[in-house]
């Protein structure tokens, strides 16, 4: 009724649109791709040829070496990941071990020689690339150290030897004690494992790669290589064991360890600190009476002696009151 010009005008539509929408144009059926488009069957034999077992186990790129060189080309490398990215095979066609995991090792100590924890750490030599190793072994309760030792060697045969001596001089019997280590060479080995089991002492390891599931070695070593004696280098094995032997003296019988109540290793291990705890309550007592005014909380108490320590224990959930 009306012509086109004025009706698409009045709808602010474009005259060709409402022409080519009146005639629509047939689709000629499927579009073709450009003319180096891979057929269904080259694609397939691209992926057969990937995941075969000669090459299943090769990246790409050395499946596209190793067929040049036998005078094949199958496609580009860039292909091989295309037609993999397809077939959802890009990250891993490989048959792949998986490893167990780990459990987290859960320690408690309730007294001395309970639970013991060993490391070995290197001490630098007088040239580049030159170490002796130290051993230490601590008791987590105390942080006594039970036993040391400087070697210029880390095998499982001295750790052996080394840690046997420990057990002796401190009397450890049957069923008493868990040892405590990383997963070292020499920590693992068989000779040391066999002479534990046979001595009746559990075994503990940290997880890999967790450095916190062997804290208190760590810390240690950190509060021995921190002291001013602690040379840069260390002249000979000698030197080596001249110098631990003072900073280890110091470290049991001088050092007052915070995570102890301030008192010293060697007073926790061998039962004096609750002596000693009694004078400092006394002394504390006698300060508290001649100037109460100073202690606005009240009578101050001595740093007390944890009940337990652990490795990885597991958090208390606190009752409802």
């Amino acid at each position: 009724m009306l012509p086109v010009e004025a009706l698409c005008d009045a709808l602010a539509v474009s005259p060709s649109t409402y022409y080519r929408r009146r005639n629509p144009k047939q689709k000629s059926g499927k579009k073709k791709g450009p003319p180096r488009t891979l057929s269904e069957s080259e694609r397939k034999h691209i992926l057969d040829t990937l995941n075969s077992e000669r090459f299943a186990n090769m990246a790409p790129a050395e499946v596209y070496a190793v067929l040049l060189r036998e005078g094949n080309y199958l496609c580009s490398i860039r292909t091989m990941y295309r037609v993999l990215k397809d077939n959802q095979q890009v990250r891993e066609r490989r048959k792949i071990v998986h490893h167990g995991r780990h459990s987290k090792p859960e320690l408690l100590a309730t007294g001395p020689n309970q639970v013991w924890s060993w490391d070995i750490t290197k001490l630098r030599g007088p040239k580049k690339w030159t170490y002796y190793y130290l051993y230490v072994v601590m008791d987590i309760y105390s942080r006594y150290v039970v036993g040391w030792m400087v070697s210029t060697r880390e095998r499982g045969t001295l750790a052996k030897k080394f840690l046997y001596t420990c057990l002796q001089r401190q009397g450890i019997v049957e069923n008493q004690l868990t040892i405590h280590s990383d997963r070292g060479a020499a920590m693992t080995s068989t000779s040391l494992a066999l002479l534990l089991s046979s001595l009746g002492v559990v075994k503990s390891h940290s997880r890999p790669h967790t450095s916190n599931d062997n804290p208190f070695s760590e810390s240690q070593f950190k509060t021995l290589k921190n002291r001013p004696q602690y040379p840069d280098r260390f002249q000979d094995e000698q030197h080596a064991v001249e110098v631990c032997e003072r900073l280890f003296y110091w470290y049991n019988e001088e050092h007052h360890h915070e995570g102890i109540g301030l008192h010293t290793p060697s007073d926790v291990h061998y039962g004096r600190a609750q002596a000693i705890q009694v004078q400092r309550a006394e002394t504390l007592a006698n300060a508290y009476k001649r100037n109460p005014e100073r202690f606005p909380n009240g009578m101050p108490k001595p740093p007390s002696i944890p009940a337990e320590v652990g490795i990885n224990l597991p958090k208390k959930i606190p009752t409802a009151p």
